[in-house]
C-alpha cells in the first residue's frame, strides 16, 4: 500500500497523459496529496462544507479517494464515510458513499439493494452483471459475501424463478468455452444453427440461448448475433421478443444489447431512468473510469439532448454538482 501511494502521490504530468486515451470521464488528480486531501475533507465536515466534499470526491479517481479515506483516518481517527453518513442526507448521501467504496463493494451493495424489501428490481441485477467482466463478476461475488454474510448465488435464487434465475445464474458464473482473439467460424456456424433451431418450432428452447450467450466472448458473440440476423432476416432483438416472455425476454434482450453495444445499452438506460436517482448514481459511479465518454457518446445521438443537459434540467443542488462533475461536459 505505501508503495502504491508514493507512486500515486508522486505521478508525473507525463504520466498523467496515459488517463487521457481513456474513455472514462474521471481521471487521476494531478499533483494528489491524499494528506491535503483528507484535511479538506475534515474541514468541510465540520463546517458542512458541501461545495467542497463535492469538489474534492469526484474529481479523483477510486483508488484516489481510497487513499483520501485512509489518510483521514490516520488524520481523525475515524472512518471517513461514517462522517459522510451522518453529515449529510438523501441523494448525495448516496452519491458520495458510492464513490467512497471500491467498485466490487458499490456493484455488490447494488445488487443487494436490488433484491432487499418487496419485489426485486430485475433491470438493476441485470445491469451490473450483464455489464461487468468475468473478473468482476468474481470479485463482486466474493465481496457480497463479505458485505453481507451472504451468499450472491443463493440470493438470485431466492429472488428470482425458472429460466430467468438459470440465465442469472449462469451469466454470475460465466466461463468462457471459445478463445478469445481466435475466429472459429466452424463454431460460429454451429452456434447460429442452434439459435435458430432453438425458436423454430412451436415450443421455444431457452436452453440453447443461455448457453451461447453466456459462454462465448462478445467478438464471437457479435459475429453469430450477426449472422443470426441474416439467416433469419429480422434483428436478434425482434427475434427475443417473439419468442420469450417476461422477466427472461427483458434478460436476453439485456444481455444482447450490452454484447452489441454496452455504451448504447447505458444509454438507453439512462433515457429511460433519468428520473430515478439509483440507477443514474449507478451508472455514473460505475463507468466514471471505464467508459462514460462513449455513453455521453450514446446519449447524444439517442436523446437528442446532451446527458450533461439532462442532469442538470433533473437535478438540482449539491446533487446536481455531483452528477455534473462525474459527467464532467457538455456535449454539442
Amino acid at each position: 500500500m505505501e508503495i502504491f501511494q508514493k507512486a500515486m502521490e508522486t505521478m508525473s504530468p507525463a504520466d498523467d497523459e496515459m488517463w487521457w486515451g481513456t474513455l472514462g470521464t474521471v481521471r487521476p488528480f494531478p499533483n494528489f496529496n491524499s494528506e491535503r486531501d483528507a484535511r479538506e475533507v475534515q474541514v468541510a465536515l465540520e463546517k458542512k462544507d458541501m461545495n467542497t466534499l463535492v469538489r474534492v470526491l469526484t474529481n479523483r479517481t477510486n483508488a484516489q479517494r481510497q487513499l483520501v479515506a485512509q489518510a483521514y483516518r490516520s488524520l481523525a481517527g475515524k472512518e471517513l464515510s461514517a462522517m459522510l453518513k451522518k453529515c449529510l442526507t438523501g441523494g448525495l448521501q448516496d452519491l458520495l458513499l458510492g464513490l467512497m467504496m471500491t467498485p466490487s463493494q458499490f456493484d455488490a451493495h447494488r445488487l443487494r439493494q436490488a433484491m432487499e424489501g418487496l419485489g426485486t428490481d430485475e433491470e438493476t441485477l441485470l445491469e451490473v452483471l450483464c455489464t461487468r467482466s468475468r473478473e468482476q463478476l468474481k470479485e463482486i461475488i466474493v465481496v457480497y459475501n463479505q458485505e453481507f454474510g451472504r451468499y450472491l448465488e443463493n440470493d438470485l435464487i431466492s429472488e428470482t424463478s425458472k429460466d430467468f434465475t438459470k440465465l442469472l445464474l449462469a451469466i454470475l458464473t460465466k466461463e468462457q468455452e471459445n478463445l478469445p482473439g481466435v475466429i472459429d467460424y466452424e463454431l460460429i456456424d454451429r452456434d447460429v444453427k442452434t439459435l435458430a433451431e432453438a425458436v423454430n418450432g412451436k415450443k421455444v428452447d431457452s436452453a440453447p440461448w443461455i448457453k451461447v450467450l453466456t459462454t462465448r466472448d462478445a467478438d464471437h458473440l457479435d459475429r453469430v448475433l450477426l449472422r443470426l440476423e441474416s439467416v433469419k432476416g429480422e434483428t436478434v432483438d425482434k427475434m427475443i421478443h417473439n419468442h420469450f416472455s417476461g422477466d427472461l425476454r427483458l434478460g436476453l434482450r439485456t444481455l444482447v444489447h450490452s454484447i452489441q453495444n454496452t455504451p448504447l445499452y447505458l444509454a438507453h438506460r439512462l433515457h429511460n431512468s433519468i428520473k430515478k436517482g439509483a440507477a443514474v448514481r449507478g451508472i455514473l459511479v460505475s463507468r466514471s473510469e471505464e467508459d462514460l465518454l462513449s455513453v455521453r457518446v450514446e446519449y447524444r445521438r439517442l436523446a437528442q439532448v446532451s446527458l450533461y443537459s439532462a442532469l442538470q434540467k433533473e437535478f438540482k443542488g449539491d446533487l446536481q454538482q455531483a452528477y455534473l462533475a462525474l459527467c464532467q461536459a457538455e456535449d454539442v
